[in-house]
């Protein structure tokens, strides 16, 4: 990915899951990088990156976006992903 934002190494979160970008005309899809963080010490919050690579799409220039979150905000968040991917197994029979 030219113009890379987002550190990717042996302890990103995840790297090249396929991605898209959306707005009011136009819809792109990409790989993406996804990675999560706090700070080693003292950390106070959780950090969600989201990096599309920008080499093949037309609307958006290199940008990565990012959500800061509280531990009980990271919980929730994880919570909602369990109750989602259980539900996805459910239903291709993943069980």
């Amino acid at each position: 990915m030219p113009d890379r934002l987002i550190r990717v190494n042996a302890y990103t979160t995840f790297d090249l899951l396929d991605g898209f970008a959306r707005g009011h005309d136009f819809e792109e899809e990409s790989v993406a990088v996804l990675n999560v963080t706090a700070p080693r010490e003292n950390p106070q919050e959780v950090t969600l990156e989201l990096e599309l690579d920008n080499s093949g799409l037309d609307h958006l220039p290199a940008h990565a976006e990012g959500v800061t979150l509280s531990a009980a905000e990271a919980r929730e968040l994880a919570d909602e992903l369990e109750t989602y991917a259980a539900r996805v197994e459910a239903a291709r029979g993943d069980e």
